[in-house]
Formats: structure tokens, C-alpha cells, sequence
């Protein structure tokens, strides 16, 4: 008994300790899987693209533009598949907290430069089919394209200070506009099988439903962190910037 029952209580209580630390650590996963499958939509139909682009696919009036200048369209993609990708996993609190989400922070970035400006190269120069644009949302594109870059270079800035929650914002509202496509089709979808294929005008709404719902969530994000994290100050900030 003497050396069987503290031996069982250690490990009743050791047990109680990492049950709840695993459940944590499965929560924090939640929100960068829930992003990644939502990424996958505009990644999927990107790879689709660029697949039809190597294999010559039919020109028609809905894909000319791409053939005519493959390379924005490529670079879009690209970047914004690896801006997605990465920026979900810069999510999970436990990165965070490692130099990986320093390192990939340095992909991330450029990648979403790369897809913001290519976005908007394309709206100016792209001759758009009246099926996937509407009044109005050539102004939007490059509106929303000139925020991504404009919150990634903010961000930027904010961490070369080392103001963590600023560069945090800043990043989570880039990483919204971004992942407006794969929103988009959560807008569309539910609007096409009730009532069928939208007008220009609705097809304009829909779009910017994707982009509104996706930065209204961001904006709770960050109050919501801003109120659970203070903001380091002096030295803590220094040693929390080295960690990010």
C-alpha cells in the first residue's frame, strides 16, 4: 500500500492535468482547419485553372483572358494559395508562440502582396465576361485589393516596432479580404439553388456579402483578443516579438 496508492493518485492527478491541456490544444486547431477548408474552394478551383492553362485547354470567352496572359493569373494563384494555406496555420496559438511563425510570416507575407497586386492587375487589364463581374465591383476589387496590401504592409511596419496586437489586426484583416473567395461561394450557393442563377446587380451583392461577412468576423476576432491579451509593453514586447 505504501508504494501503490500515492503511485495511483500521481497518476490519477497527472492525468487529470494533460486531459484538459489536450482538449485545449484540439480547440486551438479548430479555427485553422475550419480556415484551411474554406481555403481549399478558391485552391482547388486555382489548381483547376492553372491545370487547364498547361494542358491547352478549349479557349471560350469565359477563359480567353487567361490564355491571352497566363502570368497574373498564375501569380495570383500562387500567391494566394500559399498566403491562405500558411496564413491559416499562423492562427493556432501554439505556432505562435515558436520561431516557425516567424519563418513562415516571411512566406506570408510576399505571397499576399503578390496575390493583392495581382488581383487588382487583373481587373484593370483583364477584359471581364459580363458573367463573373457586376456594377460596380471592378471599383470593389480594387478597393479590397489595395486594403490587403495596405493591412500587410501596416502589419509590417507594426511588428518592426514590435507592436504585437497591431501587426496581429492588421494581418487577420488581410488574411479576411484574402480568403474572400472560398466566403463567396457560401454567399452564392445557398442563393442559386433557391432562386438561380443571380442578376449582374445580385451578383455584385454576393460578392461583397463574401468580403463583408469575412471582415466583420475578423473585427470580432480582434477585439476579442485585444480584450484576453494585454498589450505588452518595454521588454515583454521585445521578448514576444522574438517568438513570433
Amino acid at each position: 500500500m505504501r508504494g501503490g496508492i500515492p503511485n495511483r493518485q500521481h497518476g490519477g492527478m497527472t492525468t487529470a492535468i494533460t486531459a484538459p491541456r489536450r482538449l485545449e490544444r484540439r480547440r486551438e486547431w479548430l479555427a485553422p482547419a475550419g480556415l484551411i477548408v474554406l481555403s481549399l474552394v478558391p485552391i482547388v478551383a486555382g489548381a483547376s485553372r492553372v491545370t487547364q492553362l498547361a494542358a491547352g485547354t478549349t479557349v471560350t470567352e469565359a477563359n480567353a483572358r487567361f490564355f491571352e496572359s497566363p502570368i497574373p493569373v498564375v501569380v495570383h494563384i500562387v500567391g494566394s494559395s500559399v498566403f491562405l494555406l500558411l496564413g491559416a496555420l499562423q492562427f493556432a496559438p501554439s505556432l505562435r508562440r515558436r520561431r516557425w511563425h516567424r519563418l513562415a510570416g516571411r512566406i506570408v507575407v510576399p505571397a499576399g502582396l503578390l496575390s493583392a497586386l495581382s488581383a487588382i492587375w487583373m481587373t484593370l487589364f483583364y477584359e471581364l465576361p459580363a458573367s463573373v463581374t457586376g456594377p460596380g465591383l471592378s471599383i470593389l476589387r480594387i478597393i479590397l485589393g489595395a486594403a490587403m496590401a495596405a493591412a500587410i504592409v501596416a502589419a509590417v511596419l507594426a511588428i518592426r516596432r514590435r507592436d504585437i496586437p497591431t501587426h496581429s489586426a492588421w494581418m487577420t484583416r488581410a488574411y479576411a479580404i484574402g480568403l474572400g473567395a472560398g466566403t463567396q461561394v457560401l454567399t452564392f450557393l445557398p442563393f442559386t439553388l433557391l432562386i438561380g442563377t443571380p442578376s449582374r446587380v445580385m451578383h455584385t451583392v454576393l460578392m461583397a456579402a463574401g468580403w463583408a461577412i469575412n471582415l466583420a468576423v475578423a473585427e470580432v476576432v480582434i477585439r476579442r483578443r485585444a480584450r484576453t491579451v494585454p498589450r505588452p509593453s518595454g521588454r515583454s514586447a521585445a521578448a514576444s516579438a522574438d517568438l513570433s
